[in-house]
């Protein structure tokens, strides 16, 4: 997907690593979560970047498709924001709100406002996310739930691909979203949108995308496994010498991956973020991790995934189904390709 967190991905390709690695790794642009999943699920795509809560959803029967899914390598941590229209923004403003307040203080004002607007007789606002199954969509809501704002009865949440929210945010059909980067900074370039909150900020090193595959895929074909492994954790290390990150911006700025300017992957790349237009970057640097250590596939992230489903009614709870959420981040295998260079 043309996400900032596909830059381990691209990396490997770009760099001749995956290649160095006995790999040739061919990437496909998507346009949607749903389109990456089925793909994957009936076998057009090996291996795809994939939202973690979704690899967890269709291991515990709460997805559209009977394929269990795994992961041996995370691809990041970080990268989303909540981003509001500038109209939602001026009104929070005048409530109370600042740039770089604590987000739950933000969430609070935006209580007081949304208070406000449904006494005048205003509708509720738009807020979008990528996928139900997503960390967008649970970090939406804890932000929300953090000021004491309902998400199923105080607002409005609808889903969309990353790659539409900015037009919909200027056509106002949206009034804000939570998504990865490049789209937040896109809609505060163009004067569209503030940022209001990053993921760091609502969760502790919070968890993201990951390298999925089907489980048959994976049993067949251990060798690759390792190596994929192998080529994502070098790549977050060749990400860490002299000026890579400025070479994988420029790559990630192709059409074929993202598409944008560079100096926007690299700002959010280097943890520089800019909360409203006009406004010099803050330094994140928590903002968003690809450092090796952050492509480690924890299965206690499967863990959290599953609570978030369960809390929000998107899967019943079932005996074993937390075994099953926590198995899918196979770290055996993560800690097998580690092995396997050192000797």
């Amino acid at each position: 997907m043309p996400l900032l967190d596909c830059a381990l991905l691209v990396g490997a390709r770009e760099s001749g690593i995956a290649e160095r690695q006995g790999l040739d790794l061919r990437l496909v642009r998507e346009t949607s979560w749903a389109n990456v999943r089925d793909r994957l699920a009936i076998g057009h795509f090996d291996a795809a970047h994939l939202l973690g809560p979704m690899l967890v959803a269709e291991n515990v029967g709460a997805g559209q498709l009977d394929v269990p899914l795994m992961t041996p390598v995370a691809l990041g941590l970080g990268g989303n924001a909540i981003t509001l229209s500038r109209p939602l923004w001026e009104q929070m403003h005048a409530a109370g709100a600042s740039l770089g307040q604590d987000p739950a203080e933000q969430a609070k004002v935006l209580a007081r406002v949304l208070q406000a607007r449904a006494a005048n007789g205003e509708p509720q606002p738009t807020l979008a996310m990528v996928f139900p199954f997503s960390c967008h969509n649970y970090q939406l809501r804890d932000w929300l739930v953090s000021g004491g704002i309902d998400p199923d009865h105080h607002v409005r949440l609808v889903v969309l691909p990353p790659p539409l929210l900015v037009d919909a945010l200027r056509s106002g059909q949206i009034d804000g979203f939570c998504v990865g980067e490049p789209w937040n900074s896109l809609a505060v370039q163009a004067d569209i949108g503030v940022v209001v909150a990053t993921a760091a900020g609502i969760w502790q090193n919070p968890p993201e995308k990951v390298l999925a595959l089907r489980e048959r895929f994976a049993s067949q074909h251990p060798e690759t496994i390792l190596s994929l492994v192998a080529a994502i954790r070098a790549t977050a290390r060749w990400l860490d010498e002299g000026t890579n990150r400025e070479a994988l911006s420029r790559w990630l700025a192709e059409p074929r991956y993202v598409g944008v300017p560079a100096s926007l992957l690299l700002a959010a790349m280097q943890g520089s973020i800019c909360l409203a237009s006009g406004t010099p970057p803050r330094k994140m640097p928590e903002f968003f991790r690809c450092d090796e250590e952050a492509t480690i596939p924890h299965p206690r992230h499967g863990e959290m995934f599953h609570a978030r489903l369960l809390r929000w009614g998107q899967a019943d709870p079932t005996e074993g189904g937390m075994e099953r959420a926590r198995a899918g981040f196979r770290i055996d295998l993560y800690q097998a390709a580690a092995q396997e260079v050192q000797a």
